[in-house]
Formats: C-alpha cells, structure tokens, sequence
C-alpha cells in the first residue's frame, strides 16, 4: 500500500512507501486546480438577539471563512433583508477586516409579524451556488399586526435511508443512517425498525432516532431479500421506505472517528482480487490522505488525528478506471473541539436594577480584539440553533436542511448522531465527476480591494489622457489636503482600497493648469455591487393565524415593546445625557485624529495607528520615529544601510509618505518627534499608494487642529465637487446607558441586549475589562466572547453567569 499526504498547515501526515502506483491521477490534479484556483467562503451571521419587534435595530457581526480559517480573499460583505416574498426590504455593505465585520439594520416599524430572511453574501461568492450564501430567518413579531405567528406542528415530515458509503451487499455488516425532513418541523422523538417486505411484522433490528435529523442502525443483509424501514414518531405517525436493493459484488467503506485516530476498513465481495483501489481523503477541498490499496481485506487502517484539523473528512474509493466505489464523510476528533478558552476574572454581579456588572478577560497578546456580547439569560440565545461553530464545521459546506445544527458543537453533544447525520451527506464544495471532467466555475467577480470606483476623466470632452489629476478633500480642522493620481491613455483611472462611511466629498483640477469649471469632467462609476438573488428562499417552521383581541402576547415580545418605548423616550432626553456622548467621544480621540489627519485615499483595513497626540508618549525618548517602529508592528524591520533606513514588510520595501507626500527615509528620520502628531503603519494595498503593494508608513506633523494653528480652508471656487457613496454607518450600541443618572428616569428597563461590542480591543500588556448595566430585573447573564489570535486559533466562550 502507498500513502503520501499533502503538506498543509496543520493537516500533514506522514509517508508510507508501497511497491505500485496509480498510472491515472486525474482526480488529484482536478482537485489540485479547484483548490488553488477556486476558494470557497462561507458566512455566519452572529445576531444580538434571536427575535425582534418591528421598529426595533438589530445588530450583527459577520465572520468570513476561508475553509476553517478567517478569509483574506473578501473585504465587502453585503448585507440584504427580504420578506417572505423576497421583496427587498433593506441592503447595507460594511466592511470586512480579516474576515469580520459588523453592521445593523433598522427594522421598519411598520414591519407586519413574519418570518423575514437575512442575506449575506461577498463578491467572491457570486461565482458560486447562492446555496452557500448566508440565509438567516429571523421572526419579526408585532402585536398591531392582524395576524400572527405560530409554529406549524401539522407540516409532514419524511425519512430517508442511506448506507454507510453508498453500498449494501450481500452478507456485509451494514451502517444506515435514517434522516428525517420537512417543510416545517420534524419530530424530535422518533423509532424505527426493519422487516423483509413480504414479512413487515416480523422486526429484525429496532432502533430509536438520535434527534430531529437522523438515527441510525446496523444490518447484515441476505442476497435475494428485499427489506423496508418503517419510521414513527411519537403521535403515531408512521412512514415505510424501501431500502436499496442488495448487491451481490461490490466494496463497502467503513470509517469510525476515533480519540487518537479515524479508523478504516474496506470490504468486498465477488470483486476481482487484482483489482486495485486508491483512496481519497480531502479536508476543506485539500488533499490530505492518499492510499493505493492492492488488495480488498478486513484490514484495519489508521490515520493519526494530532496532526488534523477539527471538520470534515471527505472519503472518496476508486477503482483503476477513477470511478468512483464508495464515498464517505466523517469528522475529525468530534469528542474534543480545539477552541481556545477566555480566563475571565474579577467578575463583579450585582441583580440589583440597572446596577454596574463587570468582568475582566486575562491579557492574552496573540488577540487584537473581541466580540464581546452580554443578553439577559431570559431571552434566548441567538446561537442555540446554529452557531459560528456549525457554521464552520458542518452547514458551510453542506446544503441540506438540518435541524438546530449548533446542537452537535455543545458540550452535550451526541457525536454518534453527528456521525449518523454525516453518512446521510455528501460534500457540496465540489463534485468529482465535474471537476475530473475539467468544468469548473466560471469567475465572474473578482474579490475587491474595499470601495473602489473606476474614474474617467475628460478635457474639453476629449480623454484627457496620461494626466495628473489632484483629488483636493477639505479635512476637518486641517485645511486643504491634495492627493495625485494618474490617468492612462484612455483617461481612465481607479480609486481602490477606500474605507468611509456614509459619503466622501472632493474637488478635482488638472495638475498644473489653469482650467475653468466645465474644461475639465471626471465620472466614476463604482467597481462594487449587490449582486441578484438566484435561489428560493428557504422554508420555515411558523405559519400566520388571524390574530384575536383576548391573545396574549409572548413574555419576551412583551419585554421588547415595553423596552421600544423606553428607548424612545431614552432618545428624547438625549439633550440632558451630552455629557455621556462626550465620555464616548473621550475613549476614541485616536479615531478622531486619524479621521482629522488623514485623507480617505489614506485609510486601510490593514492599518496600525500610532498616536502621538493622546498616547504614546513614551516615543519622545527615541532617536527619530522609524527607530521609534522597530519592534512595534509584526513584520516591520528598520534597517539602516548607507547611513540611511529603509523599512520592509515581510522581505518588500514600504514607501514613505510625509504629510500624505511621498518622500525618502532621509527627509524623515531627522523630523524631532516632538513635531509628529501620528503614524500609521499600512500593510497592502491601499487606494493612496503608488502602486509598490508592500504597503507604507505615513506620518503626520503636528499642525491645524493638532496644534491650534490657523489653516486656509477655502477652495478655488472654479472646482467641481463630486460626492462619492461609501459603507453604511452602524448605528451605535449604547453601553453606557446609565454613565449619567438622567437616563435612569426611563419607566422601566427591559432591554435583552445588555452589552454588546463587535472590537472590543484587547491590549498587549493590560487586561480587558467588560463592563455592563444591568436591567430592571435581570437574574442572571449570558456572556458571549469570540476572538481570533495570531494563529487563526478560535477561542470561542458562550455561558451564562449567575
């Protein structure tokens, strides 16, 4: 037997030499060039709460997957709200910094009770099947409204048989998996048995369903015989399938998931003993297992799991021709998840009304940030049916229906029903028979670089053609800011990388002409767009009734109109809690600056900002400002060589930039940083730069509004301005509602969202402290925590604090 294994990151396995080889090896090239070439993201939409009343914001943060880890491909998410129609109701696009982002919608208050749809999706997944967009339904409740919702407890459901591998043959000791579907709900407590069909009440083996997605059992059948399932549920309610014909011939695959190792055995029967099969195994689209089997036994083989990956194994059998014998899947090591813990400390709870509540999460400097996320345990959990973890693991991949999957991730978990469920799947990233036939997806849309917008520029309604245009913003408190580009010999240009909100606003002028206002036109047109709908929305397990006046109105969407008005009369008196708004603006004076200092072409996802002004005092006992970097950021080296510094990012020199002017290292290392405002360290691509892609450091001198300098803020009045559209602005979650005591007069307080903070930073040598106010009669909190290190390792936290 010869086994080689791909050399991935983390799903490597050793090599074991054998005497033959494949003479075809189509399938491992096919897959080769689908994995290099055609990538494939998947979303969860991690909601603030899981029901809504009309009128309501909902808030959100988007993670974006590249297989198991944060996806660098996609710097757009786009974000749309459907009814039960598929009538657009809303669309929104924010941005996505190493693969997450965060947004909100407001909720229409004149939104009927329904089932509503979210939509998320990238650009890049517009060259794919939209059954791997996000599709989140989320019921939207309103008491005005004249009907309402219920669940649909009526809907039938079906069941489905399917034996491990794909193979039943005679005097082989079978796995089955049963699964259960249905337009609304399944039953959760369900049994089944097999009879021969000419003798249904003779039962041969019984069994009892693991959930409301699939059961499983074990059978040896007899050539000749025909069998059938009968599956009922706990109403008396009762189905009969057929199993598939026993076959006389044939190889059976048998996996089990094992601590230390996946298990596997291969079994024939009346097959041609110099027939040879080779074996496939594939995580996320990658080849990670190969095996040439020259003969069929009851042999068990073994592949080690301390060097795999948590996910999805995907088994494939050949035979000599590349037909495919036998498929599988299973997951790797489902009894112990790798997912990294928070250390909370200093928890200090109080239950007395809207009371101060707080924790501290242990400084862990491979972290940068934190979803952070504080509910009221009475109100339900937005992940209790399916979380970030089965959306990595188990439905971003996968395109059947399942019921409540983030069940299989808990600690409760039943991982023979997970099992059960996987032997009923099959991998939907890609199909064999296609990619070996050399069809692969067709890309329509490249991935973006953030906002961008193609430009074409014009003199006397001809191209002006190889021209330095300045693009001149009007900076708060900074006067005139000027940034050159070029167009080529069409007139053309882009304007790519750009990171604002709301809109961005700028003149425009030839460089070194004189031009009146009509000589000179630029257009733009954005590079970006919401792409069409092309897939059914999908069912739901709620129906609407006629709403009667004695109805009594669920406890939580009691708490959350009583809270809405609260709210609104929260929003009144924003005039006698300024002073909150000022605290806030105090805990973001570096955003300030940097939104003061630096043009838009200038701002990058990918961006380390070193505040001079507010913090960072230290920096003054440095010689100059580059030697003042070395060290700071991951990847910077400052070298001096010739008597000058260069800086370089990963082997690739950076450019410099003075002001937003390019310029050398000489011209910088000799500024005294008393005169340095900020810095900013950009990795990448960004829309101001000339073009090296190694990314830059730009720094800023005190001046304007840094310094209290007077600075000419008019503009020629022969300019044309043109307003460019950029993400949309998240409405602000307000954590500090009770920082001053004249919120406190608000009726009463039943918010289920208590905190809730999508970049909770995390700083390298101090603790991260979470701080809350409770409601009017919160008992105890679910404390919600999701962070990324260096590593791309996922420490994620879900539990309640009592």
């Amino acid at each position: 037997m010869n086994i080689s294994f791909s050399q991935k990151p983390l799903i490597a396995l050793s090599l074991i030499v054998a005497p033959f080889y494949f003479s075809q090896n189509k399938a491992e090239v096919a897959l080769k060039k689908f994995e290099e070439n055609y990538p494939q993201e998947k979303i969860h939409l991690l909601l603030s709460k899981k029901n809504y009343v009309a009128g309501e914001n909902l808030w959100f943060t988007s993670f974006v997957f590249d297989g198991y880890s944060p996806s660098t491909i996609s710097t757009n998410v786009f974000v749309e709200l459907y009814d039960q129609n598929k009538k657009q109701i809303s669309k929104k696009i924010y941005p996505l910094i190493n693969g997450k982002g965060s947004g909100s919608i407001s909720l229409p208050a004149d939104l009927k009770e329904d089932i509503y749809y979210i939509r998320a999706y990238t650009t890049w997944m517009g060259n794919f099947s939209d059954y791997f967009n996000e599709i989140m339904p989320i019921t939207v409740y309103n008491p005005s409204s004249p009907e309402k919702l219920v669940k649909n407890a009526s809907a039938p459901w079906s069941a489905a048989i399917f034996p491990e591998s794909g193979t039943f043959i005679d005097g082989i000791n079978t796995k089955f998996a049963v699964r259960l579907q249905s337009k609304g709900e399944t039953p959760s407590n369900w049994n089944g048995f097999i009879t021969e069909t000419q003798d249904p009440q003779t039962k041969l083996v019984t069994f009892k369903g693991f959930d409301q997605n699939a059961g499983s059992f074990s059978f040896t059948p007899v050539g000749g015989k025909k069998y059938q399932l009968t599956v009922e549920d706990e109403k008396g309610i009762k189905q009969t399938v057929n199993l598939p014909e026993v076959v006389s011939s044939g190889v059976n695959l048998q996996v089990q998931s094992k601590p230390d190792a996946i298990n596997f055995v291969l079994k024939g029967k009346n097959i041609d003993q110099n027939k040879k099969y080779k074996i496939i195994g594939t995580i996320n689209n990658q080849l990670v297992y190969k095996a040439n089997i020259s003969m069929i036994s009851d042999k068990v083989y073994s592949i080690p799991n301390n060097q795999l990956v948590n996910g999805i194994l995907n088994f494939t059998v050949f035979d000599e021709s590349e037909n495919i014998v036998a498929q599988r899947l299973c997951f790797i090591q489902p009894q112990s998840l790798k997912l990294k813990q928070p250390y909370l400390k200093g928890t200090s709870l109080s239950l007395k009304p809207r009371d101060s509540n707080s924790f501290t999460i242990n400084n862990d400097p491979s972290i940068s940030n934190y979803l952070v996320s504080v509910t009221d345990n009475e109100s339900e959990d937005p992940e209790n049916e399916n979380s970030l973890l089965s959306t990595i693991w188990l439905t971003g991949d996968l395109s059947s229906k399942i019921y409540y999957p983030a069940q299989y991730f808990n600690q409760n978990r039943n991982i023979d029903a997970l099992d059960a469920l996987l032997i009923s799947e099959k991998w939907s990233r890609f199909n064999w028979q296609t990619i070996m036939s050399g069809n692969f997806p067709v890309i329509k849309y490249k991935p973006e670089n953030f906002l961008s917008y193609k430009g074409k520029a014009t003199k006397l309604g001809k191209p002006a053609s190889e021209a330095e245009i300045n693009l001149i913003f009007k900076m708060p408190g900074q006067g005139i800011k000027y940034n050159l580009i070029k167009t080529d010999k069409e007139g053309v240009f882009t304007l790519s990388g750009l990171i604002f909100e709301d809109s961005m606003s700028f003149s425009y002028q030839l460089n070194g002409e004189k031009t009146t206002k009509n000589s000179v036109q630029v257009y733009f047109q954005p590079t970006f767009s919401f792409l069409p709908f092309r897939s059914d929305l999908p069912s739901n397990n709620y129906t609407l009734i006629k709403r009667n006046p004695t109805d009594t109105v669920p406890i939580e969407i009691e708490r959350a109109v009583a809270n809405k008005s609260s709210q609104t009369s929260l929003q009144e008196k924003e005039t006698l809690i300024e002073e909150v708004k000022v605290k806030a603006q105090k805990k973001d004076l570096t955003k300030k600056l940097n939104n003061e200092l630096s043009s838009p072409l200038f701002r990058s996802g990918n961006e380390t900002v070193f505040d001079l002004v507010n913090e960072n005092q230290n920096a003054q006992g440095s010689q100059n400002i580059l030697q003042y970097l070395q060290g700071r950021v991951a990847g910077l080296q400052i070298q001096m060589q010739g008597g000058n510094y260069t800086a370089t990012n990963r082997g690739g020199t950076m450019e410099l930039f003075l002001d937003e002017m390019r310029v050398d290292a000489s011209q910088i290392s000799n500024i005294p940083i008393s005169n340095i405002a900020m810095v900013k360290v950009i990795k990448g691509n960004f829309a101001g730069s000339f073009g090296g892609g190694n990314g830059a450091i730009a720094i800023y001198t005190r001046r304007g509004g840094a310094t209290g300098s007077i600075v000419d803020t008019t503009l020629p009045s022969n300019l044309t301005e043109i307003k460019l559209n950029g993400y949309d602005k998240e409405i602000p979650f307000n954590n500090e509602i009770y920082a001053e005591e004249s919120a406190r007069s608000v009726p009463e307080d039943k918010r289920s969202i208590l905190y809730w903070n999508p970049y909770l930073e995390s700083k390298p040598k101090e603790s991260t402290i979470v701080q809350w106010y409770n409601n009017d009669d919160a008992k105890n909190f679910r404390v919600m925590i999701i962070g990324f290190d260096e590593n791309d390792d996922l420490l994620y936290y879900n539990e309640v604090l009592k």
